[in-house]
């Protein structure tokens, strides 16, 4: 299996924390973040990892390096200065020859404690778009997800609030996508947003749902990353 980690981000939110280091590379009890998510990734019987780069992206490679220390095969695209949106990225990257013809996105600030396997299978090992979804209720972030019959019949990252207060899921932040969509929706060059892909492909009835059960974390906001400190700690801790 193939995933994608989208790092090629500033991190404004986080800046004081992270200095001028990209947000993967913020220390988490003393090892990079990036290097949480390289070995679960790795657990999950995930083999091939395109690290998608940018704002100091060069620190990454240096840290990550081919990938050989957890167990992957890691490449990366480098958009530079060049950056192209989440979606933009992900028809970069199919340019360069680079990707599957069906993977996983990760978003380069998540770490998402769950079975990756089940989510293959429920996307037909790659053939069906899926998006990870979890019963939020507008705890850990403003729920996003309507699920109708047990499939997605909205995702609106941006909803308003009249709106939001019909949906009880979130995207967990882990979706299966097919490099045939991402080559057929979005222009080569463009500038263009996953989540706006993601919102036209639940209008179509395109993008079916895997539900989770365990909370996400994320570090692209201060308390996010206390949150996943105090989880490696715990973790550490019943070790």
């Amino acid at each position: 299996m193939q995933c994608v980690i989208l790092a090629g981000g500033m991190g404004t939110r986080i800046r004081h924390r992270s200095g001028d280091r990209p947000k993967a590379l913020i220390p988490v009890r003393e090892k990079p973040f990036i290097f949480y998510q390289l070995a679960w990734l790795a657990r999950q019987s995930v083999t091939r990892v395109v690290l998608s780069i940018g704002y100091q992206g060069r620190m990454i490679q240096s840290a990550v390096g081919d990938g050989s220390q957890f167990g992957l095969s890691v490449v990366y695209a480098d958009e530079g200065n060049n950056l192209r949106g989440t979606g933009g990225a992900l028809r970069f990257i199919a340019d360069l020859g680079l990707l599957d013809s069906g993977f996983f996105v990760l978003y380069g600030d998540s770490f998402l404690p769950i079975d990756l396997v089940p989510m293959w299978q429920s996307s037909r090992k790659g053939r069906d778009c899926t998006m990870a979804v979890l019963r939020n209720c507008g705890r850990w972030d403003k729920s996003n997800v309507i699920i109708k019959n047990g499939k997605i019949a909205l995702y609106d990252k941006l909803a308003d609030n009249l709106r939001a207060d019909d949906m009880e899921y979130i995207d967990y932040g882990i979706s299966v996508l097919t490099r045939e969509v991402i080559t057929h929706e979005i222009r080569a060059g463009e500038v263009a947003d996953l989540a706006k892909l993601l919102n036209r492909l639940s209008v179509d009835g395109k993008l079916k749902c895997h539900e989770v059960f365990q909370r996400f974390y994320e570090i692209g906001s201060p308390q996010g990353l206390d949150d996943f400190e105090a989880y490696v700690r715990k973790d550490e801790s019943t070790a």
